[in-house]
């Protein structure tokens, strides 16, 4: 599985159009986000790691061993990248608008995962959200799907809302 998600991969850096298609390179590109958002916080604990799972097993159709080599995979392509723009780009033009919107809201349900949303959490969905075209309006909805998935009060999770800055 890792070798053909490299390869993929490797076809997303190329420009190769038929491999934007496939949907294992859609797997990685949101695996790597999702570990974007679970280490922005600098603690990418385990709840974290239980939602990525959950969210590629069920959202990708992956088996429990496929799901926890994408997500290596993810940690080893997110590491040696600098930006996001690649994997936002390979989203928005591989992605129908209501699968963006469930990416957004996996993003939401990691950032979620240890119960704390981080400023830098917050102002990540906000970019990543106008990178792959998910409005404002929807990118809101999708934050309040998961709160309420999760009973997160919305008064509480903005007093739980921190800063490190």
């Amino acid at each position: 599985m890792i070798n053909r998600i490299r390869k993929l991969f490797a076809g997303m850096d190329a420009g190769d159009p038929e491999t934007h298609r496939a949907a294992d390179g859609r797997a990685l590109a949101a695996a790597v986000l999702m570990v974007e958002a679970a280490r922005l916080d600098g603690d990418f604990d385990e709840s974290e790691r239980q939602s990525i799972r959950s969210l590629v097993t069920n959202h990708f159709g992956l088996g429990d061993a496929e799901a926890d080599d994408l997500i290596a995979e993810a940690e080893v392509v997110h590491d040696d990248s600098n930006h996001l723009v690649r994997f936002t780009r390979a989203i928005k033009e591989t992605c129908p608008p209501e699968e963006r919107v469930a990416i957004v809201e996996m993003l939401w349900e990691v950032v979620y995962a240890d119960g704390v949303l981080h400023d830098y959490e917050a102002n990540l969905l906000r970019r990543v959200g106008g990178l792959i075209y998910v409005s404002d309006r929807d990118r809101g909805a999708a934050r309040g799907r998961v709160m309420e998935r999760l009973g997160i009060d919305r008064a509480d999770a903005t007093r739980g809302e921190r800063s490190d800055r």
